[in-house]
């Protein structure tokens, strides 16, 4: 008898920690980052960020040999701020397991002395939330993977309540995820909820061909009404307007998901530095405004 070999998957790191973005910030959270992603960002907190002849990229120069682990790498404080999660260079020291290993990696994280087992719902009721991030989660790899993880939790009665996709809203979604996700929701198992965060040309440098991707939006509101759009703003006029502008756009292809504003800027001294001028633009507009609450309380330290 031949015993098919599982499938391997490589990720960043998985940790347990607090969401700290939109709807579900402050939430108990599990979190599985996968490595790799079609965007790169390189604009965020520069000085020109659709000039990329005047970027500054610390990912790019640091040697990465001269670190042992992931946690021991500094904060990026300009371009993406998780370059290690896709950046080749940095592919020495990512992890990689099959679902049923990625599962029991996520059980150990959760474990504490109040719950001791790792139990998505938490022995004093609340339930926690499973997240993939990335890098880009939604990319065919973690599209497999997940379903794979999540069979092997209901193998095992411990199923999250929720399942969050930290996505760009670039890739479109695989039948086979589709159809794990509706079953998936005919049998009143956890609910599937994209956070998708748009990249806009005047904050992130990349640009509306490669990074808006219309109809892969509305394919995930149509598979799921439970999500959020998060967008990454400065104070830039131009920045803001490109935002309406693209916002508008989704809106028309029949998106309906609430809008959440985020300041940009990696670390905490960067977001205070126009937290409050951010907000205001924002809820004078009639949207949500969300901190990086994990950056505030730990900066952005890898693990949290």
């Amino acid at each position: 008898m031949i015993n098919k070999l599982k499938d391997v998957y490589r990720y960043s790191e998985i940790f347990y920690s607090i969401q700290g973005e939109g709807r579900y910030s402050g939430t108990g959270t599990l979190w599985c980052r996968f490595f790799l992603c079609n965007l790169q960002c390189d604009g965020f907190m520069q000085k020109d960020p659709t000039d990329p002849r005047t970027y500054d990229l610390p990912y790019l120069n640091i040697d990465p040999k001269e670190y042992a682990s992931m946690e021991d790498l500094p904060v990026f404080d300009k371009g993406c701020d998780s370059s290690y999660s896709w950046s080749k260079k940095y592919k020495h020291l990512q992890r990689s397991g099959t679902a049923d290993q990625i599962a029991e990696r996520i059980t150990h994280e959760a474990k504490t002395e109040s719950n001791p087992t790792g139990l998505f719902k938490h022995p004093n009721g609340s339930w926690q939330h499973l997240c993939f991030t990335g890098g880009e989660p939604l990319m065919k790899h973690g599209q497999k993977a997940v379903p794979e993880i999540l069979n092997e939790y209901n193998r095992l009665d411990n199923l999250p309540k929720s399942v969050t996709f930290e996505t760009n809203g670039t890739q479109p979604l695989t039948d086979n995820f589709k159809t794990f996700f509706s079953v998936v929701a005919n049998q009143s198992g956890p609910e599937l909820f994209f956070s998708i965060s748009p990249k806009l040309h005047t904050v992130s440098g990349e640009k509306k061909s490669k990074a808006i991707k219309l109809d892969t939006i509305a394919e995930y509101h149509k598979l799921s009404s439970n999500g959020q759009l998060k967008f990454v703003l400065g104070e830039d006029e131009l920045q803001w307007e490109e935002m309406e502008d693209v916002l508008s756009d989704i809106r028309k292809v029949g998106v309906k998901y609430p809008v959440w504003i985020m300041p940009v800027g990696a670390l905490a001294e960067q977001q205070q530095a126009s937290a409050g001028k951010i907000a205001e633009k924002a809820f004078k507009r009639g949207y949500n405004v969300s901190a990086r609450v994990h950056c505030y309380l730990w900066g952005n330290t890898i693990g949290v």
